[in-house]
């Protein structure tokens, strides 16, 4: 088999050059057919589980609590066990399968699927990754069982998005033990995990942070009470608390003092869990807007025939789909081996979880007062998705990381563009290979001659998508350009900037799995093709307007005034002005 000489390219990062590399994204990804069959009986017994006790996930909302009976329930139907290989007893779901069976339970209840994807995503995840075998045969039977509940401690107060500056410390004893001593907060199924991946300072020689496998029954492993959340309130969040833990040398978990990269990585590869839940979140709110609309009735004819109400439908209905079409393709991406999918799994996870905030509060909107009412599920949802932005990683900061990451390749571009011209003498024909292909790349950007097209076979009305993204890949690829050029390494600072560089890139990648399903649906004869095109000639229109506005912005901005402005707040520790 002739390899993919782009396979371990990131299909977000080059759009930061100008490439599109449609192979890795066309034609749109299906499921495949064991997953399939699979999740047609998980998704119909699921539904049936929690619809039946859709009484009692509201009261466990209300306790802040899932009792032992539910959990075990939980265990009962495998639902911990859904990404662990069947060697060791799970159902080794693709990526894909796993974040629609995610989906399907948060259409349910949010804290359910927190439960399950703190286990799965992040709490044990990193055994996945890079336990050894013996590791592995010693945990992964018992956490596919349920019998072992898996919780991921990375965060600490005052280290909360800066993984880097964790205190819990491990230090190494003579006989290759270690001695593991901290406190980690807000850690998810902290109350009831059995199994702790636990990351620490070691300031060894081979790096500071190094990850370890730590079981609860240990002396000196202790929780916290449950932490009073605003959502989610059902799953288990505490502080996990390790007071002079001995952690024998076979559970160091990957390569000593590599801990960062090992959590980097859980959390990357964790993302799709969370995307698809968001996904199935928005789903239950469509059900639920949709049927409000059309049976409350005002001045005589149902809210549905109301312009204003409509559009909130129709913006609902495209924010899914494409929330849907991005999880999907980053979890493909994933299953398919791709060597770089953090970026992509970045923008998955930003653009879903504001999707799901969008959708929740116009579904409370519809229903109005009832929308406000705790008898009715929508303050909930609206509670339970707000947390989606925050943990995994800040929106803010997964922003600031697709533009610093998509700039890097630019940088090392440029970088390698100034070597070159000085290489030309001593090595012309490498030297002028590389401003051949820069000059060439910039060529094509001034002409529009032979800049990067897609070239797989599209019906005619999703040619304006396909046109949106050609021509702000390109842009991006010049903005890009432009600012590592002016600012150079202090681009790091400018986070103005790198939040507008972020938005387009994220509307393109969104926009290129958005115009590939669609593509892909006109295919098949899918009896909802027409509107999945409809859908992409409107991302196509808004896009547009977003991407143009943050390129306009990179040269013309209130930046600085806005700045000024934050500055003389924070110096006066508020508000400045009153009326009297």
């Amino acid at each position: 088999m002739t390899p993919d000489p782009q396979h371990d390219a990131s299909v977000a990062k080059q759009l930061f050059l100008g490439e599109i590399l449609e192979e890795r994204l066309f034609p749109y990804p299906q499921i495949r057919a064991r997953d399939r069959e699979m999740l047609g009986a998980m998704t119909d017994a699921i539904d049936q589980f929690l619809g039946e006790r859709a009484g009692d996930l509201k009261h466990y909302d209300r306790i802040a609590e899932q009792p032992p009976e539910f959990l075990q329930a939980l265990r009962d139907m495998g639902l911990f066990g859904l990404i662990i290989p069947e060697g060791y007893g799970g159902l080794a779901l693709s990526n894909g399968a796993y974040a629609r069976v995610l989906a399907q339970t948060s259409s349910h209840d949010s804290s359910v699927s927190l439960t399950i994807g703190a286990h799965s995503s992040i709490g044990m995840k990193g055994l996945l990754l890079f336990g050894s075998d013996e590791q592995k045969r010693r945990y992964l039977p018992g956490l596919a069982s349920g019998e072992l509940i898996a919780a991921f401690c990375l965060t600490e107060a005052g280290a909360g998005s800066d993984a880097a500056s964790i205190r819990t410390r491990a230090t190494r004893n003579d006989d290759g033990s270690w001695t593991l001593s901290g406190e980690k907060i807000w850690i998810t199924n902290g109350g009831i995990a059995d199994f702790y991946t636990v990351f620490a300072r070691t300031d060894t020689p081979e790096g500071r942070i190094t990850a370890f496998l730590v079981e609860a029954g240990w002396a000196g492993v202790s929780h916290g009470p449950h932490e009073d959340k605003m959502g989610i309130r059902a799953s288990s969040t505490t502080t996990v608390a390790f007071d002079d833990v001995r952690v024998p040398a076979e559970n160091v978990l990957g390569p000593v003092g590599k801990g960062f990269k090992v959590a980097m990585s859980i959390l990357n590869s964790g993302r799709t869990g969370l995307g698809g839940g968001a996904v199935g979140g928005m789903k239950a709110l469509l059900r639920l807007a949709t049927a409000q609309a059309q049976q409350r009735e005002q001045f005589g004819k149902p809210i549905a025939e109301f312009g204003l109400v409509r559009e909130k439908i129709a913006q609902m209905t495209l924010d899914c789909f494409a929330a849907e079409s991005t999880v999907w393709m980053v979890a493909h991406l994933i299953d398919s081996g791709s060597a770089d999918y953090s970026v992509e799994a970045a923008i998955s996870k930003v653009f879903a979880s504001e999707a799901i905030q969008r959708a929740a509060y116009e579904a409370l909107q519809i229903a109005a007062g009832n929308g406000f009412m705790r008898e009715f599920p929508y303050e909930q949802i609206a509670r339970d998705s707000r947390i989606l932005s925050i943990f995994e990683g800040t929106n803010e900061i997964l922003r600031l990381y697709v533009a610093l990451s998509g700039l890097k390749d630019v940088g090392a571009g440029l970088s390698e563009l100034q070597a070159a011209a000085g290489q030309i003498f001593n090595d012309p024909i490498k030297g002028f290979g590389v401003l051949g292909g820069y000059t060439g790349r910039r060529m094509r950007e001034a002409t529009g001659y032979g800049i990067d097209r897609i070239r797989h076979p599209l019906p005619p009305a999703l040619r304006r998508l396909a046109t949106t993204c050609e021509k702000y890949t390109v842009e991006l690829s010049k903005a890009s350009d432009r600012l590592l050029r002016r600012h150079g390494k202090q681009i790091a600072d400018r986070q103005h900037a790198q939040k507008r560089i972020a938005d387009i890139a994220i509307d393109l990648f969104v926009g290129l799995c958005v115009l590939s399903r669609a593509a892909s649906l006109v295919a098949q004869s899918h009896p909802a093709a027409d509107d999945a095109v409809a859908i992409a000639g409107l991302f196509a229109r808004q896009a547009r307007r977003r991407m143009a506005r943050n390129v306009r912005g990179l040269e013309r901005n209130e930046d600085e005034a806005i700045e000024r402005l934050a500055v003389a707040t924070l110096a006066r520790g508020g508000y400045g002005w009153d009326v009297i």
